[in-house]
C-alpha cells in the first residue's frame, strides 16, 4: 500500500516535472517565432500571435489535465466513481 502511494506521487511529481517543461519550451518557441515574425515583417502581420493561441490552447488542456482545474470531473469525482461501480458489480453479483 505504501509503495502504491510512493509510486503515485512519484507519477505526479514527473508529470508536473514535464509539464513545466513544456511551459519552457512553449515560451521559448513562441519568442523565436515572434522574433522571426519581426525580421520577416516587423509585425505588419502578427502571424505568430496563431502560434501563441495554439500552444496556449494545448498547454491549458495539459494544465486542465494535471492539476484537475476541472471542478467537476477532479479527482474526488473519479474516485467517487470508481467506488460507485465497484459497488453495482458487487450488488450484480450477490443477485446473480
Amino acid at each position: 500500500m505504501e509503495n502504491t502511494k510512493y509510486k503515485k506521487a512519484k507519477q505526479r511529481v514527473e508529470e508536473i516535472k514535464e509539464f513545466y517543461g513544456k511551459v519552457a519550451s512553449a515560451v521559448v518557441t513562441i519568442i523565436l517565432v515572434a522574433a522571426l515574425n519581426y525580421y520577416l515583417n516587423e509585425w505588419e502581420y502578427a502571424w505568430f500571435l496563431w502560434v501563441v493561441f495554439g500552444l496556449s490552447i494545448s498547454l491549458f488542456f495539459k494544465a486542465n489535465k494535471i492539476f484537475n482545474l476541472n471542478p467537476f470531473m477532479n479527482r474526488d469525482w473519479e474516485e467517487r466513481k470508481l467506488q460507485e461501480f465497484l459497488q453495482q458489480e458487487e450488488n450484480k453479483q450477490r443477485w446473480n
